[in-house]
């Protein structure tokens, strides 16, 4: 089975939601930063990203960035 680069960007940013790495309230790094940091594109970040939306593990405020809603069990309630 093949696995697109978002794909792996999106299972990586999950597993460390998972893990508490990053924890419910953290601001993700910028789109240019994780490209950089997974040596990836800056669309395929934004495609692994939304990923992580439609799944509700983070949310996107428009000027304010990416943040941690909660693990892969759904949001932080």
């Amino acid at each position: 089975m093949v696995e697109y680069e978002w794909q792996r960007v999106a299972r990586e940013i999950s597993a460390d939601i998972d893990a508490g790495r990053i924890p419910a309230g953290a601001a993700l790094p910028s789109i240019l930063r994780l490209a950089e940091q997974y040596g990836v594109a800056d669309h395929t970040v934004r495609r692994a990203l939304r990923d992580l939306r439609e799944r509700g593990l983070i949310e996107t405020l428009p000027h304010k960035g990416s943040f941690v809603v909660g693990g892969s069990d759904g949001p932080v309630t």
